[in-house]
């Protein structure tokens, strides 16, 4: 199916970006806030940012992994509600940015919503045969 294709590749380049650029290679500051507006100081900040970042890329990873996973989606769609809602109580600030977390997340979510709705339709076509 080309269509859950090209959506496990974007989801798995944009979960790889994400946790690569702003969280690694440039520790982005305005990732570094959002530690810090946990309580947590500066180094630690850093740390746990580049950590996220790791589990970030890793999640990517899955999707190349298991391209047919409904779990996999069911747990992007979850963690990216928990994620936006963490932002919106965090940083709300960041809620009026330019590509901002609403976008990203709601897109990357409704990947996976179409994601789902295409294994399904593969899986009720491969038990009617």
């Amino acid at each position: 199916m080309r269509p859950l294709f090209t959506i496990q590749l974007t989801l798995a380049l944009l979960w790889l970006y994400q946790g690569l650029v702003p969280k690694i290679l440039f520790q982005s500051p305005d990732e570094i806030i959002i530690w810090q507006n946990m309580g947590i100081d500066l180094v630690l900040a850093k740390i746990l940012l580049g950590l996220s970042g790791g589990i970030e890329m890793l999640f990517g990873l899955f999707f190349l992994k298991w391209p047919r996973s409904i779990l996999l989606h069911s747990l992007n769609i979850i963690g990216l509600i928990g994620l936006l809602l963490l932002i919106i109580y965090i940083a709300p600030l960041q809620l009026t940015a330019a590509f901002n977390p609403v976008v990203m997340n709601i897109a990357m979510l409704m990947l996976s919503v179409v994601a789902v709705q295409l294994i399904v339709q593969e899986q009720n076509k491969d038990l009617k045969q």
